[in-house]
């Protein structure tokens, strides 16, 4: 039996981030929630202490040799861990953007099923759609037997197959076997000594091999000449009724009778778009080419060339481009000046996309001589702006003429012709790869393809593995999504939930999994799944940590670990761990939420909102079936529904791009709608998402926001200053004159240790203070620069509650929650929610019109209930001002809280996309087709 010891993993000192030198006891074979107010340190413990503990003892395991490529892994800072499985880590942050990924690879379902059609798949020609087929010897003896009996044939063996060439060598090899007949693209001919033809010409030629009457008695020959054939032929031979003139083909690999077209035997990576033997040859297997949209570059017919009718070229100039132009325009009978709608269709086609001919220029500055030159068409001089030797700039000026557009050879499918052309069952693979995943399911449990018995045990084997892949990714509730749908085009929940399913199908034993909110996206119908797929896990002997703030998920837990008391400074403490049931009876404020002493309450009326309305007709992209949105203006709106029911479709990839087109000019297409009505009652959109507020560490909440810029400036308006002549960029560590040159302005440097993680040591001259001695010597209120950096919001309010311009900036910032958070933090350590709320508050600190519509994707993400219920008071002022706020949400505490609800489903995928409910709360909770409704109706 185990030991006591063995049954838990001890945390002992943690100081990672804001964490109070703290122990934490997690049992081992069980889930275990991290809870606590964003910013409390829970991600600092799970992910920076233990995580980075787990994975930096496995990289130990690894030679000096092997560690130098792996990175640095940095020791965390903790006393010690015991009790510690291999850890894995699945996150939001880690979604594949490479445009090869989709839901099949990551899944590796798709592996399965291009084993399947390279083992049981039926091939068929594309050319005349006939079944392929493939012989014995003995099987081609019957046939001929059997088809031509009594007739005289001839026997050829096909060696050019519709190339060029003059072939003189060719025949003289022909020659020399013995050989006296060919048969040259259809005709029979002796062969000559230095007999050769067309060199430019694609041909056919066969050798004759013989020419017999087709008889039994004779069958020893016919097989003697058939083995001949095969073996002159590469595997293929033509038999030619002599009489009738018609040819038919025989062959040992995959073949089309009629036509001759053979296939190679299939393999595994003839199914696959990411190797060059399975890809389309067009679109390299991406499903999509990017071309020049002539209605991007010739966007207003009526206009002349000389008036700028083209749009990359502008205006008529004295340039080479333009007297080519002209010599096109010439030649035509008309002029640059005539409008580009009266030039016939050729000259434009020549000007676009150039002529093989060379053109004869006349100008007045080449002295009227004339020259002769080629032209390769506006397209190619775009094309040339985006070649990876451009500038950036080039690159981003060709790129507004660019439409990506479903490639016209594969038609999206990504494969090329020949493995489009075998199938199983009517189906070839790409079909598949399109169905959602609970009708593929389906298919292939109803699939009982018309094969031989061996292929049966072939397919039967794929076929379980393929089912119990399936079966995971539908038990976390992610059947609406289909194999072929890219990574990129995942939210955060969907590509966890994935890398989840895929975990469970690895059947892995002993391990120690720490997962990031896994309910993100997931609707409350779906939860439990979700639950049932964690306990799944922990069931086969893992132990499962979750970070989450989900009522449901904490109360079907083993343990609980609750972070606080509160956030940033004053958070970093283990507030309780233990049972659900023990929690529930505590004074904590999570544990306040959890057994109904704290709440959010409902408001008491319903905003009705300004009376003007924002209405979407006719949204059709993806799975939305021709919807018809209304949006009331004023009001608090949130777009709700289970995973996969067209939501961002309909908000973010339709109606956020009509309205960043209309009022920035953006050039990302909105997905296909038929029109927008009310456009005008708005004068401009703010997108609030998740994504960090910068890359490097060099970016902060104080630079996000702009208030460094003032904060600059006051320093640079110090008497001390003005005295020195420092102007605002002294005060930056960004800029040199300022700045600590030792560490370039960073604070610390990094110490390089080869196959040891890097090691990061505070610069030894400004002591990680960034800036040099005489810029810190200028102080307001007898701080540096450096000291304003290092405080937090909350600190800074009152610090600089006399300086209006600063303190606007800053307490906005506090009022969505981030008083912890300091002024100079570097945006790399901040989490998706505060990186969310940064932004929001520097919207909020903009002067709004009360024309505005703020669009949030899941605000709620990494928020506690306390955090909610802040943010839930920021939206409120926004809308009070008269602006409109939409979100897309799951949380029930954001949805009760709406003032107007539009209801997608009833289900996700293809059994999505129509707008079940909309209206208050109160109206929608009696709706039997909605599932938000049921839950709601709870709630209310």
């Amino acid at each position: 039996m185990a030991s006591e010891t063995e049954q838990i993993i001890e945390v002992y000192g943690a100081r990672v981030h804001n964490l109070k030198n703290i122990d934490v006891t997690i049992p081992r074979d069980s889930l275990t929630v991290i809870t606590g107010l964003s910013g409390s340190g829970k991600s600092s413990l799970a992910f920076d202490t233990i995580f980075a503990e787990g994975q930096r003892r496995y990289i130990e395991t690894f030679s000096a040799y092997a560690r130098g490529f792996l990175g640095k892994m940095e020791r965390p800072d903790v006393d010690k861990i015991t009790g510690l499985s291999p850890v894995i880590s699945i996150e939001q942050k880690t979604t594949n953007k490479n445009p090869r990924s989709t839901v099949g690879t990551t899944t590796e379902v798709y592996d399965f099923l291009r084993l399947l059609y390279a083992r049981a798949g039926e091939a068929y020609s594309y050319i005349t759609g006939e079944k392929m087929v493939k012989y014995t010897d003995s099987q081609i003896l019957e046939l001929i037997l059997e088809k031509y009996i009594g007739k005289k044939i001839y026997i050829l063996a096909p060696v050019v197959r519709n190339r060029k060439g003059h072939y003189k060598e060719l025949f003289e090899q022909i020659r020399k076997k013995g050989y006296l007949n060919v048969r040259v693209d259809g005709e029979i001919r002796e062969i000559m000594p230095g007999m050769r033809v067309d060199r430019y010409k694609n041909h056919n030629i066969e050798i004759l091999i013989d020419k017999l009457v087709v008889s039994n008695k004779f069958a020893d020959k016919l097989q003697s000449s058939v083995r001949t054939a095969m073996k002159q032929g590469s595997g293929l031979i033509l038999i030619q009724d002599v009489e009738a003139g018609e040819v038919r083909h025989y062959s040992r690999s995959l073949m089309c009778p009629t036509t001759g077209l053979s296939y190679n035997e299939p393999a595994p990576h003839n199914f696959s778009f990411n190797s060059p033997q399975g890809a389309c040859p067009r679109c390299k297997g991406i499903g999509s080419v990017d071309q020049i949209d002539v209605e991007k570059v010739i966007p207003d017919p009526n206009l002349s060339i000389a008036g700028g009718g083209i749009a990359p070229l502008g205006k008529e100039r004295s340039n080479l481009l333009f007297w080519q132009i002209a010599a096109i325009c010439e030649k035509y009978g008309v002029t640059l000046k005539t409008p580009i709608k009266d030039i016939p269709q050729e000259a434009i086609d020549e000007i676009m996309y150039g002529t093989d001919e060379r053109l004869k220029i006349k100008n007045e500055s080449l002295g009227n001589s004339n020259y002769m030159v080629s032209y390769e068409g506006v397209t190619k001089y775009i094309e040339m702006q985006q070649e990876d030797e451009a500038s950036a700039t080039a690159q981003k000026w060709a790129g507004q003429f660019i439409t990506t557009s479903v490639c016209p050879e594969c038609h999206g499918q990504r494969l090329n012709k020949e493995a489009l052309h075998f199938k199983i069952n009517g189906k070839n693979i790409a079909e598949l790869a399109e169905m959602d995943i609970q009708s593929l399911y389906q298919w292939i449990i109803s699939s009982e393809t018309d094969i031989t018995e061996k292929q049966r045990l072939i397919a039967g084997e794929i076929k379980k593995e393929i089912l119990s892949r399936l079966q995971f990714l539908l038990d976390v509730g992610l059947g609406y999504l289909s194999l072929s749908r890219s990574s990129a085009s995942l939210s955060g929940g969907e590509s966890q939930r994935i890398r989840l399913a895929t975990q469970i199908g690895s059947q892995l034993v002993n391990v120690l999994y720490i997962l990031d909110e896994p309910s993100i996206g997931l609707h409350q119908r779906d939860n439990h799944r979700l639950i049932d797929s964690l306990k799944k896990l922990r069931d086969s002997g893992n132990s499962v940590v979750v970070v989450e703030h989900d009522k449901d998920m904490m109360l079907a837990s083993d343990y609980i670990v609750d972070m606080g008391p509160f956030a940033g400074q004053k958070g970093g403490d283990v507030v309780f761990e233990g049972l659900p049931s023990e929690m529930l009876k505590r004074n904590t404020l999570t544990s306040n939420y959890l057994n109904g002493k704290l709440e959010i309450a409902i408001p008491e009326k319903r905003r009705e909102g300004s009376g003007k309305k924002l209405i979407i007709e006719g949204a059709s992209g993806n799975n939305l079936k021709n919807v018809t949105a209304m949006f009331p203006l004023g009001t608090l709106i949130c777009v709700t529904g289970v995973s996969g029911s067209g939501k961002s479709t309909l908000i973010n990839e339709t109606l956020q791009p009509i309205l960043s087109q209309k009022f920035y000019r953006s050039l990302k297409d909105p997905l296909p709608y038929k029109s927008v009505k009310g456009i005008e009652h708005l004068d401009k959109i703010v997108s609030v998402d998740q994504s960090p507020i910068g890359r490097t560490p060099r970016s902060n909440p104080a630079t996000y926001t702009g208030v460094f810029s003032d904060i600059r400036l006051l320093f640079a308006g110090m008497p001390e200053a003005k005295i020195r002549g420092y102007k605002p960029g002294r005060f930056s560590f960004n800029v040199k004159g300022g700045r600590c040159e030792k560490c370039g302005g960073n604070g610390y440097k990094t110490i390089e240790m080869n196959f040891l993680p890097d090691v990061m040591v505070p610069c030894e001259e400004c002591h990680g203070k960034r800036y040099n001695r005489e810029t810190l010597e200028v102080r307001f209120k007898g701080k540096s620069i450096a000291d304003v950096l290092d405080m937090t919001i909350n600190e800074a309010v009152d610090f600089f509650e006399n300086v209006p311009t600063i303190l606007h900036k800053i307490k906005v910032l506090q009022e969505v929650g981030l008083g912890y958070i300091k002024l100079g933090q570097s945006s790399t350590t901040l989490s998706g929610g505060e990186s969310q709320r940064v932004k929001l508050a520097t919207e909020l600190a903009r002067i709004d019109t009360g024309n505005t519509l703020y669009v949030l994707d899941e605000p709620t993400t990494g928020l506690h209930f306390e955090d909610i219920r802040v943010l839930l008071g920021v939206l409120n002022k926004l809308v009070d001002k008269g602006n409109t706020v939409i979100v897309i949400e799951h949380n029930l505490d954001i949805i009760k809280c709406a003032d107007y609800i539009i209801d997608l489903g009833p289900e996700g995928g293809e059994r999505g996309g129509q707008i079940l409910a909309k209206g208050t709360p109160e109206e929608i909770v009696n709706n039997g087709k909605s599932y938000t409704a049921v839950y709601l109706k709870e709630e209310l």
